[in-house]
């Protein structure tokens, strides 16, 4: 009896901590909005003090509040962006530009996201390789990207594909440049092991460099995601008829600045739910990892 009562009250802690640890994981996420939120509500507060009297504020902060109520027809306040969002989502025309953004933003990140990787795999694997196209690809990186917009229109048309090729270009470097220093980082002795269970080629990449790589590389898709998402708003301007970059466009010439803060808090949106899918993705891959970060978000 003595022997088994320690087992059932360290299973009876385990039962009671396990909702707990649950709420937190939940929770934790949760977290993140508190700021985003937060910035919104004192906005929509500070255009309704500003619309409707001082309410026996010190006049210093009336001042500053009435100032930048005078500036509410440029930022409006929240509950007007919300309002606008839901009209474009009424009239069906949000539907169409998402779709047509996220379609853009899709087939720029697999284009961007293959030739990355092989170009960065072959130049951080072989140092011939690495000399003669790594200064190259260094200096286009540093080309803007409105700069490639009036040469893909010469090259590719206005339509699609010179929208896809500039998506991609903004992906393309942040993964090459993950995936050749994620190899070039990859502790040498690790190798030197590796070498010595006499491994081939291929079975040193997929038991070695792969698994060393492979943090690195998520955080490359991450960043060429976001780059992605950035690259989409230029490749939008090249003459588009529908996407979110065509209603920031729209706004800007039609004086509406509801419909910009709509496309632009869209944006936010969109980006921060693809930059979690690749996350989620991906955590099954990195759960060998015993890393400070992945410890603490458990704790």
């Amino acid at each position: 009896m003595t022997v088994e009562m320690p087992a059932l009250e360290r299973t009876e802690a385990m039962a009671q901590r396990a909702p707990a640890s649950r709420l937190r994981r939940y929770a934790r996420p949760l977290l993140g909005l508190v700021l985003p939120i937060g910035l919104a509500a004192l906005w929509e507060l500070v255009v309704w003090i500003a619309t409707t009297g001082p309410h026996g504020l010190p006049q210093p902060v009336w001042d500053w509040i009435l100032w930048l109520g005078k500036n509410a027809r440029l930022v409006p306040p929240p509950s007007k962006v919300f309002a606008t969002i839901t009209e474009l989502v009424r009239s069906g025309e949000l539907s169409r530009h998402i779709a047509a953004t996220l379609t853009r933003v899709a087939a720029g990140f697999v284009l961007g996201v293959v030739a990355g990787t092989i170009l960065g795999a072959i130049s951080g694997y072989w140092g011939l390789a690495r000399r003669l196209l790594d200064p190259t690809v260094q200096a286009l990186r540093a080309i803007p990207s409105i700069a490639w917009v009036p040469l893909f229109i010469l090259w590719l048309g206005i339509f699609e594909t010179s929208k896809i090729a500039l998506i991609a270009v903004g992906v393309f470097f942040p993964v090459y440049l993950g995936v050749m220093g994620a190899i070039l980082s990859v502790d040498r002795k690790i190798v030197e092991v590796g070498r010595t269970f006499r491994l081939s080629g291929f079975a040193m990449i997929r038991r070695i460099l792969l698994p060393a790589v492979l943090p690195a590389y998520v955080v490359a898709l991450r960043v060429g995601l976001g780059l992605g998402w950035m690259f989409v708003v230029a490749a939008e301007f090249m003459g588009a008829s529908e996407g979110l970059g065509y209603l920031l466009i729209d706004g800007q010439q039609l004086g509406k600045p509801a419909q910009i803060l709509a496309a632009i808090v869209i944006f936010a949106i969109l980006g921060k739910t693809t930059d979690w899918l690749i996350e989620i993705a991906t955590a099954p891959l990195l759960r060998w990892q015993d890393a400070f970060g992945r410890q603490e978000g458990t704790a």
